[in-house]
C-alpha cells in the first residue's frame, strides 16, 4: 500500500496551507479500494521537479514527489497520486514493457504511458482531472502504450510537449527511463504483483457485497497456514500461536495502515495484509516475529521511552535471533536487521538509537514507514469466578511451558539471548524498595563498633564491681556519613510519590545508622533546607508549583557546600520533566515514578517507584 510522509503538527493552524489538501488527497486515495492498495511512497519535496509549474514526479525506485506549492484541491491531489502510482503499478519502468527498437526516446515513451494512464483514469471516473480526455484528440486505440509510442513517434516527433505530463511541458514526470529495469530470472515486477492482487480483491469484494455473502469466514490461506505450523512444528512458539487470532483483512491494513503486519498483544490478535505477496516461508519469519513481541511483553517494557524507537530496536533484537533459528525465511524489503547489533539487548540498542535519530527514523517495521508493529499497552483480563490471568501472564506462561518443551525434546537451536530473556519472565522483578535499599549497601557499609569505658555498659549481676565497655560508632565516622536528595517539588509532582520516596528514604538512612540528610527542594528555584534527622524528612515537602523544574541550581548548590562532604552522594526525586541536560559529578542516583523516563542518558542509577496506595473514585 502507498505510504504518505507526512509532517505532525501539535496544532493544525500551525500546518502550511498547501499542506492540507494535499493529506486530503491522500485520505481520498486510501478510501478507494483499488488504489489504497498500490505500493509507492509519497513526499513532499521539490527533488526533480523543475519549477513552481511542477507538479509531481516518479522515480523507478517508487518514490513520488509533490509539489507544496502546486495550487490543487484534494480530489485533484488524490488524481495526481494515483497517476503515478499507476506509473509503477503498469511496469513503465520495465526494459521488457518497452519498445524492442534499439533506441528508445524516452519523452516519447513518458508521453505515450501518461495519455495511456490518463485514459485509463477517465474510465474509472476516480479523482479530479486535469487533463481533457485524449480519446477526443487522438484517432488511434488508447488501449496500448507501444501502439500509442509509435504514433506519437511518427506524429510528433522524438521530442513532444507533455501535455499529458505532470512535471513541465518540456521535462518527464518519470525519472529512471534512460535506464529502464531488467529483471533477472524469478523475479518480477513488485509493483505489478500488488496491482493484480489489488484488482482481484475489488472484483471478489464487489462480488460477494453483491451476492451477499460472509466474506469474514475462515480461509486456507498461506498465513493460515503458517500460523498451523507452529501449532505442529515449533513447540517453542506453539503455544503462544494457539492463543492469537490471525486477522486477514486489506481493509482493517488499509485502515491502520499495516504494509505487512503488526501486532495487539492487548486483544491477542495479529493483523496480516494478504495483498504483501509474500511467501509461506517469509510469513513464518513475520509470525514468529509477532509472537516474540507479545510473548517478551516488549509493549510493557517501553517505559516511557519513544514508542516507535523501541518497537525499532526490538525488531532489530527479534530478527537477529530468528534468523540464528532459521524459522522460515527473511523477506526482502526493508527488514530491520544489522549483523552490527548480534547479541546486543534491546535496552541497548534503543540508547545507540537515541544517538543517531536521523538515521534510525527513516527505518520501516513490518507495519510500515514511520509505524510501530506493536500496539497496546496494557492487556485485558481474563476473569473467573474469583481468580484471573492477565493475557500477559498467559503470553509468559506459554512461552516459558514452550521453551521447557523444546529443549527437553531437542527440537532445535534457540540463541541464548532468547533463553536469557524467556527466563527473566519467570523471575518476578525486583521492588523498587528493594533496588534502593541495594544501592545504599553500596553507599554505606556496615560500620564496625569499638569498645570504649567512656560509658560503661551495665554491669552483670554477679560481679557488679567489675566495670565493662560498651560498643560505640566513632563520632568521626558518623559526620561523614550522610547524602543529600534533591526533591522535584514543581506542580507536576504528586505529593504522594514524594511522601512515599521521602518514606523510604527515612527508613533507609536510619538502618545504615545515616544521622543526617542533606535536602535542598528545588522547582523554579533551588531552597536549601539544611539537614535533617531521618526522622523529621517526612512531611517537611510542599508542593509550590511555581513552573517548570531547573534541578540543576540544587545539584550545584550541593556539590560546592563546604559542610557537604565530597564523597557524599546525591539522590535526585523527580518526575522527569526537567532540563534535557543535568551535570552531577559525583556519585548519584535517580528515583523517579514508573512509566516516566528522564529526558537524557543518566550515568547514575535509575530506580522506578510504583505507587500502590488505591486511586480515589468519582
Amino acid at each position: 500500500m502507498a505510504y504518505l510522509r507526512r509532517k505532525f503538527y501539535y496544532n493544525e493552524d500551525n500546518m502550511p496551507d498547501g499542506l492540507k489538501p494535499i493529506y486530503a488527497g491522500f485520505d481520498l486515495l486510501q478510501s478507494h479500494p483499488l488504489f489504497s492498495q498500490l505500493d509507492g511512497t509519497i513526499a513532499v519535496r521539490n527533488a526533480h521537479l523543475s519549477n513552481q509549474g511542477s507538479i509531481a514526479c516518479v522515480t523507478k525506485n517508487g518514490e513520488i514527489s509533490v509539489n507544496i506549492h502546486a495550487r490543487l484541491d484534494a480530489s485533484e491531489w488524490a488524481y495526481v497520486m494515483a497517476h503515478h502510482l499507476l506509473h509503477l503499478a503498469f511496469g513503465h519502468f520495465d526494459k521488457i514493457k518497452m519498445p524492442s527498437a534499439a533506441e528508445i526516446y524516452p519523452l516519447v515513451w513518458n508521453k505515450a504511458c501518461d495519455i495511456y494512464i490518463t485514459r485509463f483514469l477517465a474510465d474509472i471516473g476516480f479523482g479530479g482531472s486535469l487533463f481533457q480526455d485524449p480519446a477526443a484528440f487522438y484517432p488511434i486505440k488508447l488501449n496500448d502504450e507501444r501502439k500509442i509510442y509509435e504514433y506519437l513517434l511518427e506524429t510528433e516527433g522524438t521530442s513532444p510537449k507533455q501535455t499529458y505530463g505532470l512535471n513541465t511541458v518540456h521535462t518527464c514526470d518519470m525519472f529512471g527511463l534512460s535506464s529502464p529495469i531488467v529483471y533477472k530470472s524469478g523475479e518480477q515486477n513488485e509493483y505489478a504483483e500488488t496491482f493484480a492482487a489489488a484488482v482481484t480483491h475489488s472484483i471478489k469484494k464487489a462480488v460477494i457485497h453483491a451476492g451477499g455473502h460472509d466474506a469474514s469466514k475462515k480461509k486456507d490461506t498461506l498465513v493460515s497456514k503458517a500460523s498451523e505450523w507452529f501449532l505442529s512444528h515449533y513447540p517453542l512458539l506453539g503455544g503462544l500461536a494457539s492463543s492469537f487470532k490471525i486477522i486477514e483483512d486489506i481493509d482493517l491494513c488499509r485502515g491502520y495502515e499495516i504494509h505487512i503486519a503488526a501486532v495487539d498483544a492487548s486483544r491477542g490478535e495479529i493483523y496480516t495484509n494478504p495483498s504483501c505477496c509474500l511467501t509461506l516461508e517469509e510469513w513464518k519469519f513475520v509470525l514468529a516475529h509477532e509472537y516474540l513481541h507479545a510473548g517478551l511483553c516488549h509493549h510493557e517494557r517501553c517505559q516511557g521511552r519513544d514508542h516507535y524507537l523501541w518497537n525499532i530496536a526490538c525488531d532489530y533484537v527479534i530478527n537477529d535471533w530468528l534468523l540464528a533459528m532459521h524459522i522460515g525465511s527473511m523477506p526482502e524489503e526493508n527488514l530491520l536487521y544489522d549483523e552490527s547489533l548480534h547479541n546486543m539487548s534491546a535496552e541497548a540498542i534503543y540508547d545507540l538509537i537515541v544517538k543517531k535519530l536521523r538515521k534510525f527514523k527513516k527505518h520501516a517495521t513490518f507495519r510500515g514507514y514511520g509505524k510501530g508493529d506493536l500496539f497496546g499497552d496494557q492487556g485485558p483480563r481474563f476473569e473467573g469466578m474469583h481468580k484471573g490471568i492477565s493475557l500477559d501472564e498467559f503470553f509468559k506462561n506459554a512461552l516459558r511451558e514452550g521453551l521447557d518443551y523444546h529443549t527437553t525434546h531437542s527440537r532445535g537451536y534457540i540463541p541464548a539471548g532468547l533463553i536469557e530473556e524467556i527466563h527473566a519472565l519467570a523471575m518476578p522483578p525486583i521492588p523498587w524498595e528493594v533496588q534502593l535499599g541495594q544501592w545504599f549497601d553500596e553507599q554505606f557499609p556496615p560500620l564496625e563498633k569499638h569498645r570504649t569505658y567512656a560509658r560503661p555498659s551495665r554491669r552483670q549481676g554477679a560481679t557488679p564491681n567489675i566495670p565493662r565497655p560498651s560498643y560505640t560508632l566513632q563520632e568521626k565516622e558518623l559526620k561523614s556519613r550522610t547524602f543529600g536528595v534533591v526533591i522535584d517539588t514543581s506542580g507536576s509532582m504528586c505529593s504522594s510519590q514524594i511522601g512515599l520516596a521521602l518514606g523510604a528514604i527515612a527508613s533507609y538512612a536510619a538502618a545504615k545508622d545515616v544521622p543526617f540528610v542533606r535536602i535542598i527542594f528545588c522547582d523554579a528555584e533551588a531552597t536549601d533546607a539544611g539537614y535533617m534527622t531521618p526522622e523529621n524528612i517526612a512531611g517537611r515537602v510542599e508542593i509550590t508549583g511555581r513552573g517548570g523544574t531547573v534541578l540543576q541550581p540544587g545539584i550545584d548548590a550541593l556539590e560546592k557546600a563546604q559542610d557537604f562532604p565530597t564523597s557524599g552522594p546525591i539522590l535526585v526525586i523527580t518526575d522527569g520533566y526537567i532540563e534535557d541536560d543535568l551535570k552531577i559529578r559525583r556519585e548519584h542516583a535517580f528515583l523517579i515514578p514508573n512509566g516516566n523516563r528522564l529526558p537524557f542518558r543518566p550515568n547514575g542509577k535509575v530506580f522506578y517507584m510504583e505507587n500502590k496506595e488505591p486511586k480515589e473514585s468519582y
